[in-house]
């Protein structure tokens, strides 16, 4: 089968294209005919071993952790799924393998794939997906009638954390370049401002906020500046770094690490399907480019979300 992977970590010249044997699954294990994964910037960082110490991969190293496909065959001692079902998955950050025809993925982290969306889109839904529900859902409880501030509402992740938030019956004030605006607002959000001066202050744009995500990389000094945005007795969540409390004021943080969770993602593709989440994709690119996919976002050139097309 096809597949692109490296045997050493390093810049994107380490991407082969390589014919494999096709893997066969163990127990409890299935096997997914690929019909496209996605990039997300995690794979950059793992690619380049940035984060080898910290999750430890075994290599060769198969990059993608999302996986959209069918069902192709069943290891032994798997139930409630078929040959010829369609699923999604986020495989664990440990093993990768969605840039393949092929892919082995442990059937308890498999969900039936939205019935409303192209097979193909739906590559775009597991990791975000499951990133955004963490960070709304189970880290800051967003309830309803709270004030939710998104910083990189734009993104991948930051535009499911609007539409959560939304879902929640929250208020939502979202942060990003104005190319997003429509788009943010056509999620539910109440409010859309440009990118923050932090030294202005929450008053600038009608806070403080109940809850404050962050999705954008800021230094150090800067994350610290998002603290005073949380109204007494809220939270900061992170993605793009730790972001200080303040116990003074009964202000708490957390920072989104993403796994794998079937029952989560299934609950993503139920609200896809009730027409409650949009998956928004900006490209898509064939197997064979995910090199090029690798090396326009090292330089800042991708567009946004970006799946991997593969059958």
């Amino acid at each position: 089968m096809k597949v692109i992977r490296y045997h050493e970590f390093g810049s994107i010249e380490v991407l082969r294209h390589e014919e494999v044997q096709r893997p066969v699954p163990d127990a409890g294990q299935v096997l997914v005919k690929v019909a496209a994964t996605s990039f997300n910037p995690v794979d950059d960082h793992v690619r380049l071993g940035v984060l080898a110490e910290m999750i430890p991969t075994p290599l060769p190293i198969t990059p993608g952790l999302d996986v959209a496909g069918t069902v192709a065959e069943l290891g032994a001692d798997v139930h409630g799924l078929q040959v010829g079902d369609q699923v999604v998955a986020m495989l664990p950050l440990d093993m990768h393998g969605g840039a393949a025809e092929y892919a082995v993925v442990a059937a308890d982290l498999v969900a039936v794939a939205p019935r409303t969306v192209a097979l193909t889109e739906a590559a775009a839904l597991p990791l975000t997906g499951l990133a955004a529900r963490q960070a709304v859902i189970e880290l800051a409880g967003v309830q309803a009638g709270e004030t939710v501030l998104v910083n990189g509402a734009g993104g991948a992740v930051g535009g499911i954390v609007v539409q959560l938030a939304v879902g929640a019956n929250a208020r939502v004030t979202a942060v990003d370049g104005d190319h997003h605006a429509d788009r943010l607002r056509s999620y539910g959000a109440d409010k859309v401002v440009g990118p923050l001066d932090l030294d202005a202050g929450p008053a600038a744009i009608g806070g403080p906020f109940d809850v404050v995500v962050n999705h954008v990389r800021l230094a150090p000094e800067d994350l610290a500046k998002l603290t005073a945005y949380v109204a007494d007795g809220g939270i900061v969540v992170s993605s793009a770094g730790p972001v200080p409390a303040d116990e003074a004021r009964s202000v708490s943080t957390a920072s989104v690490w993403v796994s794998p969770n079937a029952s989560h993602l299934a609950d993503l593709v139920s609200r896809v399907d009730n027409g409650l989440l949009r998956l928004h994709i900006a490209d898509r690119r064939p197997l064979e480019e995910l090199p090029t996919v690798h090396q326009d976002a090292s330089t800042g050139k991708l567009l946004g979300k970006t799946i991997i097309i593969v059958d």
